[in-house]
């Protein structure tokens, strides 16, 4: 099955698979980019906070696949919220483009830009300095601003159903998210999320499609039996199903034949994914990415 590509709210398209690069140092993800663009995958996603733009832009100069082929994906840090402006400038120098094609609110928090760190700026009591006089709706006013100023598509990432409705209903917001990118596999498949984002033509992005680092959904025997019945592995059963649910896809490697394999999707037939749709009722639910955002709820609920 070739990669498919998504049609955005904006006219805008995306790869519905991507290669995902968080906790990918700098060495390892210059090499993981240029094997994946070698592969054939068209789609990488980075962020600030992940420190490693500079070697994936490397990377993607180096790798001789035209830029105009690339669909490139960075993210809003969480200090930068008054000044999106200077986070995307910022992040355009470090990866040595002119644009993104996709620029995401990385979470729906704000954090002190003057604190006493760039990424985690914390509190005499060690909790996490976050402003409260400003919220991501005033975000997200300035962010759809840089349409076509540095990003071809803006979105978000980390918002449940509770936040986008508050987006969405804010007079400001004159740009609905084309995308919004989320924690989603078997033990936390968000079928609410889904089905609001569709209504809402939202695309949604699924990251840890494979659960956590040694994720026991590999083992799991119905994800096993299935890909026995493709003749592939868990993994890519778990890949291709976020692909029949339209949901774009990021598994991360460093791995040059996982990230082959990773490439290789099927096909699924509906009961097969459908088998998969309903695992979270005996395998239960489980969000492997919480940070504590404390007094703040991000998380209004896993569904």
């Amino acid at each position: 099955m070739s990669i498919p590509n998504f049609k955005l709210n904006d006219g805008n398209t995306i790869p519905a698979l991507g290669l995902g690069t968080w906790q990918s140092t700098p060495e390892e993800v210059y090499t993981a980019v240029l094997e994946a663009l070698k592969v054939g995958y068209r789609h990488i996603d980075t962020a600030a906070a992940y420190e490693n733009e500079e070697s994936i832009g490397r990377a993607i100069k180096d790798s001789g696949v035209p830029r105009s082929e690339i669909y490139l994906t960075t993210k809003l840090w969480s200090t930068f919220h008054k000044d999106p402006r200077k986070g995307l400038d910022e992040s355009l120098r470090r990866l040595g483009v002119e644009y993104v094609d996709l620029f995401l609110i990385h979470w729906p928090v704000m954090l002190n830009p003057l604190g006493n760190h760039w990424k985690f700026p914390t509190l005499p009591d060690g909790s996490r300095d976050i402003v409260h006089d400003w919220d991501f709706v005033r975000t997200w006013e300035k962010v759809q601003e840089l349409v076509g100023k540095g990003a071809k598509s803006v979105g978000v990432s980390n918002f449940d159903v509770v936040n986008l409705e508050k987006l969405l209903a804010a007079e400001s917001t004159k740009l609905v998210p084309a995308v919004n990118q989320v924690e989603l596999h078997p033990n936390l498949p968000q079928h609410k999320l889904l089905a609001y984002s569709k209504e809402k033509g939202i695309q949604l992005e699924a990251y840890s499609p494979l659960g956590s680092t040694g994720s026991p959904l590999l083992l799991n025997e119905v994800l096993v039996k299935i890909g026995e019945k493709y003749g592939v592995s868990s993994a890519t059963i778990l890949i291709s199903w976020s692909i029949w649910r339209g949901v774009v896809v990021l598994p991360k490697s460093v791995t040059p034949s996982r990230i082959e394999s990773n490439f290789k999707v099927v096909k699924l037939e509906d009961e097969d994914g459908k088998k998969i749709d309903d695992l979270y009722k005996t395998i239960g639910v489980k969000r492997v990415i919480n940070p504590d955002w404390s007094p703040l709820t991000v998380f209004h609920s896993d569904e």
